[in-house]
């Protein structure tokens, strides 16, 4: 009997599934994690990730607990791991799915003594393995959702939808709904003095608000990118775009709103003070929500313009519609998985070249997408002023 069979027959009632450490990655195995549910539909389903992406499983119903991987907690490149492997053992888990590339994710789980232990056969990683699968040269065409889905097929499980899974509740969509609003309305409320992970204005004051009754388009403008600067759209053409859309909509007002964290407050100053008139449509969000609030906030918006970043991925799964700027990374593997999106590129002969820092120092492939090219995709996004 194949150990591809084994896996499904052998019927594991306590399942740990290993995250990708990365928002997009993580958004991008949310149908790889349905169809481990799909198939073991009676298991208690764990998840174990770092603090932030465990957002994105919050509140999936493919997902029983969290295990949150805090390093804070799990000290040290070899005492961390070996430590947190202590502490899954206690837990007796019949089966580990190791989303996952790292072999740290093979060690834990071996030395945690969980008798099933699937995935990718790669990192150095295969001996640690009981249910290895070898990634096929097809698999590596695909986009990264079919990454996640192959390994499962090769595995021998039955695969679900593709589509993202990125489920919000109605009490924090309702909050973001009304800050929103806030912001249309012209309100004092400010979100200049809020720091990430605190509470934004309630739901109750920001109800009391009254609305213009115009129709006000919500744009959410994304501009860092981890990767580096070969992802990064420059900001002063974020600061054109929002710009133009703020002349284009005049008093009847627009909402656009800077995501990002810290390190992007910067980034969201300029867009900010690029204009006269753009200050005063432009909201810095930057540094100022958890994942969680910035899903519900990016929910509400008529449209996202955004660097190849796991916020990409985010409104991908949330089906906003959404523009999205490729410099050096491939948009065939880790572009947005949205029919709602649209990939704005430059061909280029060096393209894609996967690095983080342009090799010919000129980041031709960013620098000849202009703010009037993003514009006109934009504007048919949005209803007319």
């Amino acid at each position: 009997m194949s150990p591809k069979a084994l896996l499904k027959e052998l019927n594991p009632r306590k399942i740990l599934v290993r995250s990708t450490n990365w928002i997009g990655d993580a958004v991008m195995t949310t149908p790889a994690v349905h169809t481990i549910r799909k198939n073991f539909p009676d298991a208690e389903i764990t998840m174990l990730a770092v603090p932030w992406v465990a957002n994105i499983f919050e509140l999936s119903p493919d997902v029983d607990k969290l295990f949150i991987y805090d390093k804070t907690r799990y000290r040290g490149k070899v005492r961390g791991p070996i430590d947190l492997a202590k502490d899954i053992r206690k837990l007796n888990f019949d089966a580990a799915i190791l989303l996952q590339n790292a072999f740290e994710a093979a060690f834990i789980t071996k030395t945690a003594g969980i008798p099933i232990r699937a995935g990718y056969k790669r990192d150095g990683r295969g001996l640690l393995l009981s249910h290895g699968v070898t990634i096929s040269d097809e698999t590596k065409k695909k986009h990264q959702v079919h990454y996640y889905q192959d390994m499962l097929k090769g595995l021998g499980l039955t695969p679900g939808s593709d589509d993202l899974r990125l489920p919000l509740s109605d009490d924090l969509m309702a909050w973001a709904y009304a800050l929103v609003d806030s912001f249309k309305c012209q309100s004092p409320v400010s979100t200049d003095g809020l720091q990430q992970g605190k509470e934004l204005p309630c739901t109750p004051d920001l109800k009391t608000l009254k609305n213009t009754g115009s129709s006000i388009p919500v744009i959410g403008f994304n501009p860092g990118a981890a990767f580096g600067p070969a992802k990064q759209w420059p900001v002063e053409k974020f600061a054109q775009l929002a710009a133009t859309i703020s002349h284009n909509y005049g008093e009847s007002g627009c909402v656009i709103m800077v995501f990002g964290t810290d390190v992007d407050t910067k980034a969201a100053q300029t867009i900010k003070s690029f204009s006269p008139r753009t200050p005063y449509h432009v909201q810095d969000m930057t540094g100022k929500t958890d994942l969680k609030q910035a899903m519900a906030l990016i929910k509400c918006c008529d449209a996202f313009v955004t660097n190849d970043s796991g916020l990409m991925h985010v409104a991908a799964g949330l089906d906003v519609p959404s523009i999205a700027i490729f410099g050096s990374t491939d948009h065939i593997a880790t572009g947005p998985y949205s029919k709602n999106a649209k990939v704005i590129r430059r061909e280029m002969e060096c393209s894609p070249c996967l690095k983080t820092h342009c090799p010919l120092e000129h980041l031709n492939c960013l620098e000849t997408i202009t703010s009037m090219d993003v514009y006109e995709d934009l504007i048919k996004m949005l209803p007319t002023p």
